[in-house]
């Protein structure tokens, strides 16, 4: 599924249930040892999903500890991000050669809790909830927002490493498959050139919706989200 939106340097491994073969290392096992089973199942199947994405990358099977913020830690000259909600697991790794940074999410296709829309939508953000809700009902919108931002907050913290608040990007949605967010605070600097944004893909699939961020590494250490090939498609 993620495929579909990625481009084809990034190496997906992903599941609808729990690995529950693989077996996990024992620092990771230690990261989740006093967690309740539903976060301790998580975790490890993430870790086990980002294993099978690095074999793809011909990396060598290792741990994948915790950052600072929780992120995934991967091997150096590799970038990667982890996704989970209650039926989906995935990972999403590349070179660092070909990318500078990638932020993946998947939510279910349900409204958000009650409260919470009001904690991540803004201004013209929550026009595009409704307007989108009139157009395409099949796809619950505050949900789309939710993890289009997630992904943005994904992609932005390995290369500023501080804290990006839902208030601080301005993100616009397509229904062709497409999403942008606007930083409305300084962005960081790989190679000396400000990251003003980002732009990603967005894919609605049975009952999840995915969304993912990729930007392309270059020569000079900055980077761009110029892919041409596997463009999502929006709403199925």
């Amino acid at each position: 599924m993620l495929e579909r939106i990625l481009p084809p340097v990034v190496a997906v491994a992903s599941t609808r249930g729990e690995l529950t073969g693989e077996q996990p290392f024992a620092s990771e096992l230690a990261q989740v040892a006093r967690a309740v089973e539903k976060r301790r199942r998580e975790f490890l199947t993430g870790r086990a999903c980002a294993r099978r994405a690095l074999a793809r990358l011909d990396v060598a099977p290792q741990p994948i500890p915790v950052g600072e913020r929780g992120e995934p830690v991967g091997p150096d000259g590799v970038v990667a991000s982890i996704t989970h909600c209650e039926s989906f697991r995935a990972c999403a790794a590349a070179r660092s050669a070909d990318l500078l940074t990638i932020g993946i999410d998947a939510e279910p296709n349900e409204p958000l809790p009650a409260g919470v829309r009001d904690d991540i939508a803004f201004g013209a953000e929550r026009s595009l909830i409704e307007e989108g809700s009139r157009a395409a009902p099949s796809v619950r919108w505050d949900r789309l927002l939710f993890s289009a931002k997630e992904s943005v907050y994904k992609a932005w913290f390995p290369l500023a490493r501080r804290w990006l608040g839902f208030e601080d990007a301005v993100v616009e949605i397509d229904r062709d498959g497409a999403f942008s967010a606007r930083l409305l605070v300084p962005g960081p600097r790989p190679g000396g050139e400000e990251i003003k944004g980002f732009s990603g893909r967005w894919l609605l699939d049975g009952d999840l919706l995915v969304t993912a961020i990729a930007v392309r590494a270059r020569k000079d250490g900055t980077g761009s989200t110029d892919f041409d090939a596997r463009q999502g498609v929006g709403e199925e």
